[in-house]
């Protein structure tokens, strides 16, 4: 792996951690922006509970060493959760700026898969 790659793997990892956590952490509390949101788009409240556990074990299956095939997963779980709730905003018909943050997640989600280490992948032989 080159540095260049090792870089780009590390900060898009890094700042998706950061997000899906924040986005975790702002729906396990119910904080009221986040329930008008989920109201708004016709989701029932319970699934903030749901989505805010499964980002919090996505970030800790991405961070750690080993357990490619958990880290497929989680990555899994991030890139349908946010090409989801990218597609529940424009159904809506929200701002734009509703659009950035799944946005953004979305994308930081592919190239932390994309750049990860071969370490952190799931290697098939086949014979």
């Amino acid at each position: 792996m080159t540095k260049r790659n090792k870089i780009i793997y590390w900060v898009a990892t890094l700042w998706l951690a950061l997000g899906m956590l924040s986005t975790a952490i702002v729906q396990l509390i119910k904080m009221d922006e986040e329930v008008k949101n989920f109201s708004n788009l016709g989701y029932p409240l319970y699934l903030m509970t749901l989505l805010g556990v499964w980002k919090i074990l996505g970030v800790i299956a991405i961070l750690i060493p080993k357990f490619p095939l958990l880290k497929e997963w989680a990555y899994a779980g991030f890139f349908f959760a946010m090409s989801g709730a990218l597609f529940s905003h424009i159904i809506s018909e929200d701002d734009a700026i509703a659009l950035f943050g799944p946005a953004l997640l979305l994308v930081l989600t592919v190239l932390s898969w994309y750049f990860r280490p071969v370490d952190r992948k799931v290697i098939s032989v086949t014979h």
